[in-house]
Protein backbone atom coordinates (compact mmCIF):
# COMPACT_ATOMS: atom_id res chain seq x y z
CA UNK A 1 0.00 0.00 0.00
CA UNK A 2 0.97 3.06 -0.97
CA UNK A 3 -0.19 6.21 0.62
CA UNK A 4 1.57 9.71 -0.17
CA UNK A 5 1.10 11.00 3.11
CA UNK A 6 1.68 15.28 4.51
CA UNK A 7 0.69 16.82 1.27
CA UNK A 8 -0.45 20.18 1.43
CA UNK A 9 -3.82 20.90 1.46
CA UNK A 10 -5.29 24.33 0.22
CA UNK A 11 -4.61 25.58 -3.11
CA UNK A 12 -1.86 27.97 -3.85
CA UNK A 13 -0.68 30.01 -6.31
CA UNK A 14 1.04 27.49 -9.68
CA UNK A 15 3.97 29.53 -9.63
CA UNK A 16 7.10 27.86 -8.10
CA UNK A 17 9.11 29.62 -5.10
CA UNK A 18 11.86 27.84 -4.32
CA UNK A 19 14.89 28.74 -6.63
CA UNK A 20 15.78 25.47 -7.18
CA UNK A 21 18.49 26.48 -9.14
CA UNK A 22 20.02 28.38 -6.70
CA UNK A 23 19.89 25.37 -4.37
CA UNK A 24 21.35 23.18 -7.61
CA UNK A 25 24.50 25.62 -8.23
CA UNK A 26 25.46 25.56 -4.45
CA UNK A 27 25.51 22.29 -3.90
CA UNK A 28 27.48 21.93 -7.04
CA UNK A 29 29.97 24.11 -5.68
CA UNK A 30 30.88 22.20 -2.16
CA UNK A 31 29.28 19.66 -0.05
CA UNK A 32 27.50 20.05 3.49
CA UNK A 33 27.64 18.22 6.30
CA UNK A 34 23.80 17.62 8.11
CA UNK A 35 22.39 17.26 10.94
CA UNK A 36 20.81 14.12 12.43
CA UNK A 37 17.86 12.73 11.11
CA UNK A 38 14.94 14.46 13.01
CA UNK A 39 11.36 15.40 13.07
CA UNK A 40 9.19 14.53 10.78
CA UNK A 41 7.00 16.81 8.52
CA UNK A 42 4.58 14.07 7.93
CA UNK A 43 1.02 13.76 8.29
CA UNK A 44 0.87 10.19 9.38
CA UNK A 45 3.67 8.61 11.49
CA UNK A 46 5.84 8.90 8.34
CA UNK A 47 7.75 10.10 6.27
CA UNK A 48 10.86 11.91 7.96
CA UNK A 49 12.88 15.06 6.88
CA UNK A 50 16.17 15.32 8.81
CA UNK A 51 16.97 18.73 10.34
CA UNK A 52 19.75 19.73 12.71
CA UNK A 53 17.52 19.08 15.59
CA UNK A 54 19.22 16.76 17.31
CA UNK A 55 22.87 17.16 19.24
CA UNK A 56 25.55 17.60 16.63
CA UNK A 57 27.71 14.82 17.82
CA UNK A 58 25.40 12.36 16.50
CA UNK A 59 22.96 8.98 17.16
CA UNK A 60 26.07 7.21 17.94
CA UNK A 61 26.43 9.07 21.53
CA UNK A 62 23.44 7.71 22.16
CA UNK A 63 21.23 8.20 24.83
CA UNK A 64 22.57 7.22 27.61
CA UNK A 65 25.97 8.77 27.38
CA UNK A 66 23.46 12.22 27.04
CA UNK A 67 21.97 11.24 30.54
CA UNK A 68 25.40 10.65 31.46
CA UNK A 69 26.32 14.15 30.45
CA UNK A 70 23.19 15.69 31.99
CA UNK A 71 24.60 14.06 35.06
CA UNK A 72 27.59 15.63 35.19
CA UNK A 73 26.55 19.26 33.71
CA UNK A 74 22.93 19.42 35.58
CA UNK A 75 23.00 23.00 35.50
CA UNK A 76 24.16 23.34 31.68
CA UNK A 77 20.64 24.29 29.51
CA UNK A 78 22.57 23.09 26.20
CA UNK A 79 22.90 19.30 27.54
CA UNK A 80 18.95 19.15 29.02
CA UNK A 81 18.09 19.80 25.47
CA UNK A 82 20.41 17.89 23.69
CA UNK A 83 19.01 15.16 25.80
CA UNK A 84 15.27 16.42 25.11
CA UNK A 85 16.23 16.16 20.82
CA UNK A 86 17.48 13.28 21.26
CA UNK A 87 14.38 11.41 23.12
CA UNK A 88 12.29 13.40 20.56
CA UNK A 89 13.57 11.23 17.86
CA UNK A 90 13.77 8.27 19.65
CA UNK A 91 10.31 8.45 20.48
CA UNK A 92 9.33 8.81 17.10
CA UNK A 93 10.83 5.84 16.04
CA UNK A 94 9.69 3.83 18.63
CA UNK A 95 6.06 5.32 18.96
CA UNK A 96 6.83 5.53 23.09
CA UNK A 97 4.21 7.80 24.41
CA UNK A 98 6.46 7.58 27.61
CA UNK A 99 9.25 9.04 25.77
CA UNK A 100 7.96 11.63 24.55
CA UNK A 101 6.92 12.39 28.18
CA UNK A 102 10.83 12.49 29.06
CA UNK A 103 12.06 14.19 26.04
CA UNK A 104 9.41 17.46 27.33
CA UNK A 105 10.53 16.75 31.04
CA UNK A 106 14.62 17.25 29.28
CA UNK A 107 13.59 20.22 27.41
CA UNK A 108 11.37 22.24 29.94
CA UNK A 109 14.28 21.77 32.25
CA UNK A 110 16.57 23.22 29.87
CA UNK A 111 14.11 26.44 29.87
CA UNK A 112 14.26 26.58 33.38
CA UNK A 113 17.57 27.26 33.13
CA UNK A 114 17.83 29.50 30.75
CA UNK A 115 13.79 30.70 30.14
CA UNK A 116 14.98 33.44 27.21
CA UNK A 117 17.27 33.14 24.34
CA UNK A 118 17.62 28.85 24.89
CA UNK A 119 18.39 28.35 20.89
CA UNK A 120 18.32 24.60 21.74
CA UNK A 121 15.35 23.57 24.00
CA UNK A 122 13.28 26.37 21.78
CA UNK A 123 14.01 24.01 18.43
CA UNK A 124 13.70 21.17 20.56
CA UNK A 125 10.16 21.95 21.93
CA UNK A 126 9.48 22.85 18.55
CA UNK A 127 10.28 19.42 17.05
CA UNK A 128 8.75 17.51 20.23
CA UNK A 129 4.98 19.77 19.29
CA UNK A 130 5.67 19.04 15.38
CA UNK A 131 6.52 15.18 16.55
CA UNK A 132 2.75 15.04 18.49
CA UNK A 133 1.02 17.17 15.66
CA UNK A 134 0.73 19.83 17.96
CA UNK A 135 1.63 22.55 14.71
CA UNK A 136 0.49 25.50 16.05
CA UNK A 137 2.79 24.87 19.00
CA UNK A 138 5.11 23.72 16.90
CA UNK A 139 4.82 27.12 14.35
CA UNK A 140 5.38 28.92 17.65
CA UNK A 141 8.67 27.69 19.38
CA UNK A 142 9.65 27.81 15.59
CA UNK A 143 9.46 31.46 15.75
CA UNK A 144 11.27 31.76 18.76
CA UNK A 145 13.93 30.38 17.77
CA UNK A 146 14.06 32.18 14.82
CA UNK A 147 14.06 35.60 16.89
CA UNK A 148 16.55 34.06 19.26
CA UNK A 149 18.90 33.08 16.01
CA UNK A 150 17.67 34.46 12.77
CA UNK A 151 21.04 32.83 11.00
CA UNK A 152 20.41 29.02 12.59
CA UNK A 153 18.94 26.93 9.39
CA UNK A 154 17.08 24.36 12.26
CA UNK A 155 15.08 26.79 12.96
CA UNK A 156 13.59 27.27 9.70
CA UNK A 157 13.35 23.52 8.90
CA UNK A 158 10.68 23.37 12.11
CA UNK A 159 9.36 26.19 10.72
CA UNK A 160 9.04 25.44 7.53
CA UNK A 161 7.53 21.95 8.72
CA UNK A 162 5.11 23.99 11.45
CA UNK A 163 3.74 26.26 8.23
CA UNK A 164 3.17 23.10 5.79
CA UNK A 165 1.29 21.09 8.01
CA UNK A 166 -1.03 24.32 9.13
CA UNK A 167 -1.36 24.44 4.98
CA UNK A 168 0.52 28.00 5.01
CA UNK A 169 2.36 26.60 1.94
CA UNK A 170 4.11 29.57 0.60
CA UNK A 171 5.20 30.49 4.08
CA UNK A 172 6.50 27.13 4.45
CA UNK A 173 8.22 27.26 1.16
CA UNK A 174 10.11 30.58 2.21
CA UNK A 175 10.87 29.56 5.33
CA UNK A 176 12.80 26.34 3.18
CA UNK A 177 14.27 28.80 0.91
CA UNK A 178 16.24 30.55 3.66
CA UNK A 179 17.10 27.48 5.24
CA UNK A 180 18.99 26.50 2.08
CA UNK A 181 20.32 30.08 1.62
CA UNK A 182 21.70 29.46 5.25
CA UNK A 183 23.36 26.03 4.03
CA UNK A 184 22.16 24.14 1.08
CA UNK A 185 22.66 20.79 3.25
CA UNK A 186 20.86 17.96 3.39
CA UNK A 187 18.66 18.94 5.40
CA UNK A 188 17.29 22.04 3.59
CA UNK A 189 17.92 20.01 0.28
CA UNK A 190 15.52 17.11 1.48
CA UNK A 191 12.61 19.74 2.41
CA UNK A 192 13.13 21.64 -1.38
CA UNK A 193 12.62 18.16 -2.19
CA UNK A 194 9.63 17.64 -0.50
CA UNK A 195 8.47 20.82 -1.57
CA UNK A 196 8.96 20.01 -5.07
CA UNK A 197 7.12 16.56 -4.48
CA UNK A 198 3.94 18.23 -3.23
CA UNK A 199 3.53 19.78 -6.35
CA UNK A 200 3.49 16.97 -8.49
CA UNK A 201 7.36 17.65 -9.79
CA UNK A 202 8.58 14.17 -9.00
CA UNK A 203 11.57 14.52 -11.22
CA UNK A 204 12.95 17.44 -9.67
CA UNK A 205 12.13 16.26 -6.14
CA UNK A 206 14.49 12.80 -7.21
CA UNK A 207 17.11 15.15 -8.36
CA UNK A 208 17.02 17.40 -4.95
CA UNK A 209 16.60 14.08 -2.64
CA UNK A 210 19.81 12.61 -4.49
CA UNK A 211 21.75 15.84 -3.96
CA UNK A 212 21.02 15.07 -0.20
CA UNK A 213 22.06 12.14 -0.52
CA UNK A 214 25.28 13.00 -1.57
CA UNK A 215 25.25 15.35 0.93
CA UNK A 216 24.49 13.22 3.56
CA UNK A 217 26.74 13.22 6.44
CA UNK A 218 25.58 10.00 9.04
CA UNK A 219 24.24 6.59 7.83
CA UNK A 220 21.22 7.80 9.58
CA UNK A 221 20.84 11.31 6.58
CA UNK A 222 21.40 8.35 4.00
CA UNK A 223 18.85 5.47 5.46
CA UNK A 224 16.50 8.84 5.58
CA UNK A 225 16.85 9.82 2.17
CA UNK A 226 16.88 6.25 0.35
CA UNK A 227 13.44 5.89 1.88
CA UNK A 228 11.84 8.63 0.18
CA UNK A 229 13.49 8.07 -3.23
CA UNK A 230 12.03 4.56 -3.03
CA UNK A 231 9.16 6.42 -2.38
CA UNK A 232 9.25 8.84 -5.39
CA UNK A 233 9.82 5.80 -7.45
CA UNK A 234 7.10 4.20 -6.79
CA UNK A 235 4.82 7.72 -7.44
CA UNK A 236 6.91 7.05 -11.02
CA UNK A 237 5.71 3.64 -11.17
CA UNK A 238 8.76 2.25 -11.10
CA UNK A 239 8.68 -0.94 -8.77
CA UNK A 240 12.62 -1.72 -9.52
CA UNK A 241 14.06 1.23 -8.65
CA UNK A 242 11.63 1.72 -5.13
CA UNK A 243 13.29 -1.63 -4.19
CA UNK A 244 17.20 -0.76 -5.15
CA UNK A 245 16.60 2.02 -3.24
CA UNK A 246 15.07 0.56 0.00
CA UNK A 247 17.99 -1.87 -0.16
CA UNK A 248 20.52 0.22 -0.57
CA UNK A 249 18.37 1.80 2.43
CA UNK A 250 18.94 -1.49 4.74
CA UNK A 251 22.18 -2.12 3.70
CA UNK A 252 23.33 1.08 5.73
CA UNK A 253 20.32 0.66 8.33
CA UNK A 254 19.20 -3.57 8.38
CA UNK A 255 16.35 -2.25 11.47
CA UNK A 256 14.85 0.79 10.44
CA UNK A 257 10.79 0.43 10.09
CA UNK A 258 10.69 2.77 7.59
CA UNK A 259 12.74 1.23 5.26
CA UNK A 260 11.29 -1.83 5.97
CA UNK A 261 8.04 -0.89 4.63
CA UNK A 262 9.68 0.81 1.59
CA UNK A 263 11.09 -2.76 1.15
CA UNK A 264 7.48 -4.04 1.75
CA UNK A 265 5.74 -2.11 -0.41
CA UNK A 266 8.23 -2.37 -3.67
CA UNK A 267 7.94 -5.95 -3.17
CA UNK A 268 4.07 -5.87 -2.98
CA UNK A 269 4.12 -4.18 -6.22
CA UNK A 270 6.33 -6.94 -7.99
CA UNK A 271 3.88 -9.16 -6.89
CA UNK A 272 6.13 -10.84 -4.28
CA UNK A 273 3.95 -10.94 -1.39
CA UNK A 274 4.86 -13.25 1.24
CA UNK A 275 8.68 -11.51 1.52
CA UNK A 276 6.19 -7.96 1.62
CA UNK A 277 4.26 -9.62 4.74
CA UNK A 278 7.85 -10.66 6.23
CA UNK A 279 8.98 -6.90 6.05
CA UNK A 280 5.84 -5.43 7.19
CA UNK A 281 5.89 -7.97 10.06
CA UNK A 282 9.55 -6.22 10.93
CA UNK A 283 8.10 -2.86 10.93
CA UNK A 284 5.71 -3.55 13.20
CA UNK A 285 8.29 -5.41 15.90
CA UNK A 286 10.37 -2.05 15.34
CA UNK A 287 7.27 0.31 15.90
CA UNK A 288 4.23 -0.45 15.91
CA UNK A 289 3.23 2.70 13.78
CA UNK A 290 -0.54 2.67 12.24
CA UNK A 291 0.60 2.63 9.16
CA UNK A 292 2.79 -0.45 9.26
CA UNK A 293 0.26 -2.50 11.10
CA UNK A 294 -2.52 -1.09 8.52
CA UNK A 295 -0.31 -2.05 5.40
CA UNK A 296 -0.05 -5.08 6.87
CA UNK A 297 -3.87 -5.78 7.65
CA UNK A 298 -4.86 -4.79 4.30
CA UNK A 299 -2.18 -6.77 2.28
CA UNK A 300 -3.13 -9.71 4.20
CA UNK A 301 -7.03 -9.06 3.62
CA UNK A 302 -6.05 -8.82 0.00
CA UNK A 303 -4.14 -12.51 0.09
CA UNK A 304 -7.77 -13.67 1.38
CA UNK A 305 -6.20 -14.04 4.72
CA UNK A 306 -9.39 -12.42 7.09
CA UNK A 307 -8.02 -14.01 10.68
CA UNK A 308 -4.65 -12.15 10.11
CA UNK A 309 -5.82 -9.44 8.89
CA UNK A 310 -8.43 -8.50 11.61
CA UNK A 311 -5.10 -9.03 14.65
CA UNK A 312 -3.56 -6.08 12.75
CA UNK A 313 -7.09 -4.29 13.17
CA UNK A 314 -7.31 -5.29 16.49
CA UNK A 315 -4.03 -3.62 17.34
CA UNK A 316 -5.23 -0.74 15.66
CA UNK A 317 -8.66 -0.28 17.32
CA UNK A 318 -6.53 -0.24 20.88
CA UNK A 319 -4.73 2.48 19.88
CA UNK A 320 -7.30 4.41 18.78
CA UNK A 321 -9.10 3.81 22.08
CA UNK A 322 -5.70 5.41 23.34
CA UNK A 323 -5.94 8.04 21.60
CA UNK A 324 -9.15 9.28 22.02
CA UNK A 325 -8.53 8.81 26.11
CA UNK A 326 -5.73 10.96 25.09
CA UNK A 327 -7.59 13.85 23.17
CA UNK A 328 -5.22 13.93 20.55
CA UNK A 329 -6.03 14.47 16.71
CA UNK A 330 -6.47 11.44 14.49
CA UNK A 331 -4.32 10.51 12.26
CA UNK A 332 -4.81 10.16 8.29
CA UNK A 333 -4.20 6.45 8.63
CA UNK A 334 -6.92 6.22 11.91
CA UNK A 335 -9.23 8.03 9.57
CA UNK A 336 -8.71 6.04 6.82
CA UNK A 337 -9.22 2.71 9.04
CA UNK A 338 -12.40 3.87 10.38
CA UNK A 339 -13.60 4.62 7.10
CA UNK A 340 -12.81 1.95 5.52
CA UNK A 341 -12.76 -0.86 8.55
CA UNK A 342 -14.83 0.94 10.55
CA UNK A 343 -17.91 3.30 11.45
CA UNK A 344 -17.49 5.30 8.48
CA UNK A 345 -19.92 7.91 10.00
CA UNK A 346 -17.13 7.98 13.02
CA UNK A 347 -14.66 8.73 10.58
CA UNK A 348 -16.11 11.78 9.66
CA UNK A 349 -16.12 12.98 12.72
CA UNK A 350 -12.26 12.17 13.71
CA UNK A 351 -11.88 14.23 10.14
CA UNK A 352 -13.39 17.13 11.02
CA UNK A 353 -11.35 17.28 14.24
CA UNK A 354 -8.30 16.68 12.20
CA UNK A 355 -8.82 19.16 9.26
CA UNK A 356 -9.11 21.86 11.93
CA UNK A 357 -6.23 21.47 13.76
CA UNK A 358 -4.64 20.33 10.24
CA UNK A 359 -6.23 21.57 7.10
CA UNK A 360 -3.72 19.98 5.48
CA UNK A 361 -3.58 18.22 2.01
CA UNK A 362 -3.43 14.36 3.09
CA UNK A 363 -6.32 15.30 5.90
CA UNK A 364 -8.25 16.49 3.77
CA UNK A 365 -8.16 13.11 1.02
CA UNK A 366 -8.65 11.34 4.49
CA UNK A 367 -12.04 13.22 5.30
CA UNK A 368 -13.36 13.06 1.58
CA UNK A 369 -12.55 8.98 1.84
CA UNK A 370 -14.70 9.49 5.53
CA UNK A 371 -17.68 11.48 3.50
CA UNK A 372 -17.99 9.06 0.31
CA UNK A 373 -18.26 5.78 2.82
CA UNK A 374 -20.41 7.87 5.32
CA UNK A 375 -22.89 8.88 1.85
CA UNK A 376 -21.77 12.51 1.67
CA UNK A 377 -20.52 12.37 -1.98
CA UNK A 378 -21.24 15.80 -2.62
CA UNK A 379 -19.17 17.51 0.45
CA UNK A 380 -16.30 14.65 -0.42
CA UNK A 381 -16.27 15.78 -3.76
CA UNK A 382 -15.08 19.69 -2.66
CA UNK A 383 -12.42 18.04 -0.01
CA UNK A 384 -11.08 15.42 -2.50
CA UNK A 385 -10.52 18.93 -4.57
CA UNK A 386 -8.15 20.05 -1.96
CA UNK A 387 -7.06 17.05 -1.58
CA UNK A 388 -5.23 17.18 -4.86
CA UNK A 389 -5.25 21.18 -5.37
CA UNK A 390 -1.20 21.23 -5.91
CA UNK A 391 -0.89 18.49 -8.49
CA UNK A 392 0.44 16.21 -6.59
CA UNK A 393 0.83 12.65 -7.79
CA UNK A 394 -0.72 10.25 -5.47
CA UNK A 395 -2.69 7.64 -6.84
CA UNK A 396 -4.29 6.85 -3.86
CA UNK A 397 -5.78 10.27 -3.89
CA UNK A 398 -6.95 10.02 -7.58
CA UNK A 399 -8.57 6.63 -6.71
CA UNK A 400 -10.64 8.43 -4.03
CA UNK A 401 -12.17 11.15 -6.40
CA UNK A 402 -12.68 8.58 -8.96
CA UNK A 403 -14.91 6.74 -6.77
CA UNK A 404 -16.42 10.10 -5.65
CA UNK A 405 -16.77 11.15 -9.16
CA UNK A 406 -18.96 7.71 -9.95
CA UNK A 407 -21.25 7.70 -6.84
CA UNK A 408 -22.25 10.80 -8.37
CA UNK A 409 -22.78 9.58 -11.64
CA UNK A 410 -20.20 11.64 -13.58
CA UNK A 411 -18.19 8.59 -15.18
CA UNK A 412 -15.79 10.78 -17.16
CA UNK A 413 -14.69 12.46 -14.74
CA UNK A 414 -14.41 8.97 -12.65
CA UNK A 415 -12.75 7.67 -15.95
CA UNK A 416 -10.29 10.11 -15.85
CA UNK A 417 -9.43 9.98 -12.08
CA UNK A 418 -9.14 6.28 -11.67
CA UNK A 419 -6.81 5.92 -15.19
CA UNK A 420 -4.74 8.35 -14.02
CA UNK A 421 -4.21 6.56 -10.60
CA UNK A 422 -3.56 3.32 -12.18
CA UNK A 423 -0.89 4.82 -14.86
CA UNK A 424 0.58 6.53 -10.92
CA UNK A 425 0.90 3.06 -9.67
CA UNK A 426 -0.78 0.62 -10.75
CA UNK A 427 -0.26 -1.52 -7.11
CA UNK A 428 -1.02 1.87 -5.13
CA UNK A 429 -2.90 -0.02 -3.07
CA UNK A 430 -3.71 -4.21 -1.96
CA UNK A 431 -7.40 -3.67 -2.04
CA UNK A 432 -8.16 -0.42 -3.85
CA UNK A 433 -5.88 -0.83 -6.88
CA UNK A 434 -8.34 -4.25 -7.90
CA UNK A 435 -11.03 -2.14 -7.06
CA UNK A 436 -10.37 1.17 -9.28
CA UNK A 437 -9.30 -1.56 -12.45
CA UNK A 438 -12.99 -3.62 -11.32
CA UNK A 439 -14.44 0.26 -11.52
CA UNK A 440 -12.82 1.20 -14.75
CA UNK A 441 -14.31 -2.02 -16.75
CA UNK A 442 -17.88 -0.79 -15.28
CA UNK A 443 -17.85 2.05 -16.94
CA UNK A 444 -16.36 1.46 -19.98
CA UNK A 445 -19.05 -1.84 -20.19
CA UNK A 446 -21.80 0.44 -19.44
CA UNK A 447 -23.34 1.73 -22.67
Amino acid sequence: MHRPEDRPALPIRRRTHLRATAITIALGVVMFTVGAVGLSPSGSSTPDTPTSTAPSTGPARGIEALRERVKRLPKDPVSWADLGAALVQQARTTADQATYAQAEAALRRSLALQPVENLHAEIGMGALAAARHRFRDALTWARKAVATSPATPASYGVLADAHTQLGQYQEAEEAVQKMADLRPDGSSLARASYAFELRGDTGRAKDLMERALRAAGTPGERAFAHTHLSSLALDSADTADALRQALAGLAIAPTDPGLLEARAKARAGTGDHEQAVADYTAAIAAAPLPQYLLGLGELQESLGRPDLAEAQYAVLRAQETLRRAGDVPADTDAILFEADHGDPRQAVTMAQAAVRERPFLAVHDAYAWALHRAGRDGEALDESDQALALGTRSALFRYHRGAIHQALGDTTAARGDLRQALATDPSFHPLHAPEARAALRRIDDTP
